[in-house]
């Protein structure tokens, strides 16, 4: 299921490892051995979800059992070549539509009630498993250095960690290592970022800068298929 041994892996893993990287969340993942890939195909196709969410759904469960902080698991898809971000971030919410609505109808599994299925809730959170997962888009087009991967890529972190570190009295600490780090890379502060419960993290997951008047596309856990979406079988079947 998971990934070991592809050249995407190792590239990846150095991609973190660089000094100028600044997420310490995702270092500390790997230096753990807590960070978990797998190579898809190709990000437009929902060939792979089969393999995305029985990782996703191991992960949230492993983490109910154990909730070691810094856990992720990375999606790396072969192709195609994107270099805008608006095209990103449309194939983005579409793979994220297909896992959604695949976690609630084929494999019914439940919402995780601590966090909102509305995009525009400032609550909001992806479910998977039960557990609520935060997203992280990387692509070769990616506005911000740190998120300019050479293939489109999407990161999954457990929400639950963010509070933990809150918990803990380590979230803010850590929060102003990233932005410091990220400033001295990139020059000047994403402006998409924003705290959980202040602003709907939907707008942050494929790291273009969007204003206020953005609808996310979104429709919510299990409307994509219940709407007639059979991508996910004809690809399998085709």
């Amino acid at each position: 299921m998971l990934t070991a041994d592809h050249p995407l892996v190792a590239e990846f893993h150095e991609f973190v490892r660089a000094p100028a990287f600044p997420c310490v969340g995702a270092k500390a993942a790997l230096s753990k051995e807590q960070m978990h890939i797998i190579v898809g195909r190709d990000i437009t196709s929902a060939w792979d979800d089969l393999r995305i969410l029985p990782a996703l759904n191991a992960l949230a469960a492993s983490y109910r059992q154990t909730p070691q902080l810094f856990q992720t698991l990375i999606v790396i898809f072969e192709g195609p070549d994107l270099t805008g971000e608006a095209e990103f971030e449309g194939y983005l919410w579409e793979r994220v539509q297909s896992l959604a609505d695949k976690d609630a109808l084929w494999y019914g599994q439940p919402r995780d009630t601590r966090v909102s299925d509305d995009p525009d809730d400032p609550h909001f959170s992806l479910s998977f498993g039960g557990e609520a997962f935060f997203v992280v888009g990387l692509h070769p087009g990616a506005s911000r250095p740190a998120r300019r991967f050479s293939r489109p890529a999407l990161v999954f972190n457990l929400h639950d960690q963010f509070e933990q570190l809150r918990a803990q009295n380590r979230y803010e600490k850590l929060r102003e290592s990233i932005l410091a780090r990220d400033l001295t890379l990139a020059g000047s502060l994403n402006p998409m970022l924003a705290r959980h419960g202040d602003d709907s993290e939907a707008r942050q997951y494929s790291g273009r800068a969007v204003g206020s008047d953005w609808q996310c596309p979104y429709a919510g856990r299990g409307a994509g298929i219940a709407s007639g979406d059979n991508d996910g079988l004809i690809d399998h079947v085709a």
